[in-house]
């Protein structure tokens, strides 16, 4: 079965979609939006209105409060969004393996991604996450949280922020973690990983206070760098 939804200019949706090859795409503008879907199957995508078979652009989101409500069950499923807003709330779940999460917050600095609560669940193998939040420093009281249960998990974060903090729980096997994290005032960093095959590259840059980094990690093989500093003058891992 291959469902397509498409969604635009509304400001309060809730869907549920069942079966394999569901496609929701979502064009939304207002000050306030609250969005609702849920898909259970394979294969599902939630994307922009020029998507189409073999080619995903994102959803657009375009508004200063959010809150968006996201539940992918199934394998291979893909979530792409750009959203622009001051104040996003976000809830995402995806329970299966082979899922792709890719989401840019405010990439334009049109709102400054203020009060940015995003939450992360995952249960299932290769997985794949990318989060750009924010430009020049601008992200401000943001809160971060991933809980990532499965193997061969690969999550980038890039996150401009003006004070920060990133909770990442990963519990599982051969786990890539890169996250660079820039800005003026401090960021905190808490990273708890149980599993093998680990490769963390973390970059903390705040040119007017601390950055803060925590990590507790148990598994064998990999490596970690961290670099942390005002202008981050190193070359890199």
């Amino acid at each position: 079965m291959n469902n397509k939804i498409i969604l635009t200019a509304l400001l309060i949706m809730s869907i549920v979609t069942y079966a394999a090859d569901n496609e929701i795409y979502v064009e939304q503008s207002g000050a306030t939006a609250n969005l609702d879907l849920e898909q259970l199957g394979s294969a599902n995508l939630i994307g922009g209105l020029l998507s189409s078979a073999g080619s995903m652009t994102p959803l657009d989101l375009d508004g200063s409060t959010m809150t968006l409500d996201i539940n992918q069950i199934g394998g291979s499923n893909s979530f792409l969004g750009d959203m622009w807003a001051d104040n996003l709330t976000g809830y995402f779940n995806f329970d299966g393996s082979s899922n792709a999460f890719t989401i840019q917050v405010d990439p334009t600095n049109t709102y400054g991604a203020n009060g940015s609560d995003l939450n992360v669940q995952t249960t299932g193998s290769s997985n794949t996450f990318t989060l750009d939040l924010a430009t020049a420093s601008m992200s401000s009281n943001t809160n971060l949280d991933w809980v990532i249960n499965g193997d061969s998990n690969t999550i980038n974060a890039d996150i401009d922020y003006d004070g920060a903090t990133n909770y990442m729980d990963i519990d599982g096997d051969s786990n890539t973690v890169n996250f660079d994290g820039q800005g003026y005032a401090g960021g905190y960093f808490y990273l708890d990983q149980t599993g093998n095959s680990r490769t963390f590259s973390i970059q903390q840059q705040s040119t007017l206070d601390n950055d803060w980094l925590k990590i507790l990690s148990t598994g064998s093989g990999g490596s970690v760098c961290v670099i942390q500093g005002d202008q981050l003058t190193s070359v890199g891992c």
